[in-house]
């Protein structure tokens, strides 16, 4: 009920009532385009990363922890992390097909240090279903793609969000310098393993130039990385390979193959993102 209120002040309350009623909704407002500012855009970290050149996942830089938001662990249910793959949605990550993923296994987000389970930026995910690309080869090691859809959306925070996918039509040139990131093997033998995400800073090199390396086996469906005293290793399967383009960093490739010893003077090979969006946007939005 309102208060009584004699007529010649009438005029003065309502004023003033209208007054905090635009106030309370101008505040309302904006608080609405502080929430639409601060959604998560893809290639955009919240956190930024710091890349301090060519050192390697081999014997390891440690990333910024959250800078790499779209980076998630795969891991078997007993907690073994055995390979990487990239968020690209609330409900879609990519990884290689060869890391052969099951609905057994889970998606870990927002993870930095792995062994930490009670890390409050990370979240384990179920998953509903795994697609592995129809033309995968085990054998050439061709069309290593396959993507693996969550049981329930992941929720998109400063610690956890999607990368762009390189359109078909990007131009990535031999040179520039893209980073991989990971868990894998900081040393092929003895192998170690780190727990804390690790970064490189690698080239990307033409096929032309990748053939004098690997010979035949590289084809129009891989790009190679590296050569350069930086490389990534067992256990960064998976992975992504992002370039910054236009301030957006850009999943370019998936690690896929190369030395087995995890050599820093050969290159990398990665499935090549920009021959393998078409299949992925397919797949993803027909299931």
């Amino acid at each position: 009920m309102l208060p009584m209120v004699h007529d010649k002040y009438k005029s003065l309350y309502c004023f003033l009532n209208l007054t905090v009623t635009l106030i309370m909704a101008f505040f309302w407002l904006l608080s609405c385009f502080a929430f639409i500012g601060f959604s998560y855009g893809c290639g955009t970290p919240a956190i930024s990363p710091v890349i301090t050149g060519y050192a390697r996942i081999v014997n390891g830089e440690e990333a910024v922890p959250g800078s790499w938001p779209w980076q998630v662990s795969l891991q078997t249910d007993s907690g073994w992390h055995f390979c990487g793959g990239s968020l690209i949605n609330e409900n879609w990550v990519v990884t290689a097909a060869h890391c052969d993923v099951s609905t057994a296994d889970f998606v870990i987000v927002g993870a930095h240090d792995k062994s930490l389970t009670t890390e409050l930026s990370q979240k384990s995910m179920s998953i509903a279903k795994v697609v592995t690309h129809p033309k995968w080869n085990s054998y050439t090691i061709n069309y290593d793609v396959a993507v693996v859809k969550l049981a329930s959306p992941a929720q998109f925070n400063r610690y956890v969000s999607p990368v762009c996918l390189a359109a078909a039509a990007d131009y990535f040139p031999a040179g520039m310098k893209c980073v991989v990131t990971g868990w894998g093997r900081t040393r092929a033998f003895p192998p170690e393993r780190p727990d804390t995400l690790q970064q490189a800073v690698l080239p990307l090199l033409t096929n032309a130039q990748c053939k004098q390396y690997w010979g035949n086996k590289i084809t129009d469906i891989m790009i190679c990385a590296g050569a350069s005293g930086a490389s990534s290793c067992m256990g960064d399967s998976g992975g992504p390979l992002v370039c910054q383009k236009d301030n957006t960093w850009n999943l370019v490739g998936i690690v896929s193959w190369g030395s087995s010893s995890c050599s820093i003077s050969m290159p990398g090979v990665y499935a090549r993102v920009t021959e393998l969006r078409g299949w992925i946007e397919e797949t993803i939005a027909t299931i």
